[in-house]
């Protein structure tokens, strides 16, 4: 059985915890803070343990040699970047450090060979990524620069496409070398297959290169221009903030930034010279009214303060913006989001857990990313010789139902599969799932017979 241990029992640290329990995996809790540690004694069954996790005695004590896996979770990105450092010198096998500070995250390199990481995670920049992808549609991929081969994904109303309303998913034309990954319907994904028959009001997620994409909209005269996105107003310039306008600003959006820190508003008018900085409290309409909140094509609350988000995220939609976003850390709050009308609410406790419980399950999971209010998944794995699926065509695989492959990148060329392509080793696959599927992941991360699953973690 896998042994884990986690120092910092924040939301970060519970979730972990609670998710790996249903994982089958011996896990340990430290924290210096005994009201926690009481907190999680009351409500999950772990060994808890109250003392400072940065103590190389308290490391020693706890036998961190016989642990799989350590991951540093305190509020501290130094606190966590020395706790690996001391846990690998003292025989843990793999750690992995929650960083969030953005001067640090230009050194992961560094960080990872000199100082032994394993693997590195940033909640702010994690959900950054989430709103830029949703907002621009965009699906980039890390490896290698090939503008060329740049993947996009659009969602299309169905009722635009009459064509495409009672059909299989199998029977459409004009569908080369797209893929339709997912489809809404009545508020909730569907991961199909191509006996999915489409529906009158889906609205259906299609992945393809940005030519095949421009082709099909040419051919069924659909405007993807007017569905640009070209000002931004963003509601709280902390670090999940100044990463989201980093993003956009990349991407040749007018950004605009409400916060209400002078001295931050110095710093970011300092790091993001082409934003627009405002500094003022985003909680005044009237400051946003003046700031031409209904001009914008998208409205993002991005502050520390969840009530604050939806409050502002609320008045944003009611103002007539069409896209709306808002960051919730707490897990009791998604329920009443779907009544409120609001596009997507992101949390970046369940974007950062499910990306450290892939990083376990395959050591070979690249990035992880939620898809449509966290409802399906997107991951990124890249294919080990060893595993059992190399060499077959993605029709011989018999996918789980739930799964489908929506591209591959071979050779640095990215291709939209179909049932011939087959799969090679070292290959970089793109995987649509539901988030309640998630175990059906595991054909991409299973070995042949004889290759113990243990041996390659710990080989890795």
């Amino acid at each position: 059985m896998m042994k884990v241990m986690i120092i910092g029992a924040g939301k970060l640290g519970y979730k972990l915890a609670e998710s790996m329990l249903n994982s089958h995996i011996d896990v340990t809790i430290v924290d210096s803070n005994a009201k926690v540690i009481s907190r999680i004694n009351d409500h999950l069954d772990v060994l808890a343990v109250n003392a400072n996790g940065l103590e190389f005695g308290v490391l020693k004590e706890l036998g961190i040699e016989s642990y799989d896996l350590l991951i540093a979770s305190t509020s501290s990105d130094e606190t966590n970047t020395i706790i690996c450092t001391l846990a690998k010198k003292l025989g843990c096998k793999k750690t992995i450090a929650r960083v969030r500070n953005p001067e640090y995250m230009a050194q992961l390199d560094v960080m990872k060979t000199e100082m032994g990481i394993d693997h590195i995670v940033n909640p702010d920049l994690a959900i950054a990524n989430e709103i830029s992808r949703f907002l621009l549609k965009s699906y980039s991929f890390y490896s290698g620069d090939f503008a060329k081969g740049k993947v996009l994904m659009y969602d299309f109303h169905v009722n635009s496409l009459k064509a495409f309303i009672d059909k299989r998913i199998m029977d459409l034309t004009g569908m080369e070398e797209l893929l339709i990954v997912a489809i809404m319907r009545d508020g909730n994904i569907i991961i199909p297959n191509g006996t999915t028959i489409i529906k009158e009001n889906d609205v259906i997620y299609i992945i393809g290169k940005s030519d095949s994409i421009q082709k099909m909209s040419a051919e069924y005269s659909l405007n993807l221009e007017k569905r640009q996105i070209k000002n931004v107003m963003i509601f709280g310039g902390g670090k999940v903030g100044y990463y989201i306008a980093k993003q956009l600003l990349q991407a040749k959006i007018n950004v605009t930034i409400i916060e209400q820190n002078r001295e931050r508003c110095i710093y970011l008018s300092e790091h993001l010279d082409k934003a627009l900085v405002i500094y003022g409290d985003g909680t005044d309409i009237n400051l946003l009214e003046e700031e031409n909140l209904s001009s914008m094509d998208a409205f993002i609350g991005a502050t520390d303060f969840d009530e604050q988000n939806l409050l502002m995220s609320l008045m944003a939609k009611q103002s007539g913006i069409s896209k709306v976003i808002a960051k919730v850390s707490r897990p009791n709050y998604v329920q009443i989001i779907d009544k409120l009308g609001i596009d997507v609410a992101l949390n970046p406790v369940n974007i950062t857990a499910s990306d450290i419980l892939k990083f376990i399950r395959g050591g070979k999971v690249v990035s992880v990313s939620l898809l449509l209010g966290g409802q399906a998944e997107v991951t990124e794995v890249i294919i080990d010789k060893s595993l059992s699926i190399v060499g077959k065509k993605i029709a011989d695989l018999n996918l789980p139902k739930g799964v489908i492959i929506g591209a591959v990148v071979h050779k640095g060329k990215v291709l939209i599969p179909n049932g011939s392509t087959v799969i090679d080793a070292n290959d970089r696959l793109i995987i649509f799932c539901l988030s309640s599927n998630i175990d059906a992941l595991n054909i991409f991360l299973k070995h042949k017979r004889g290759a113990r699953l243990n041996e390659l973690f710990h080989r890795h």
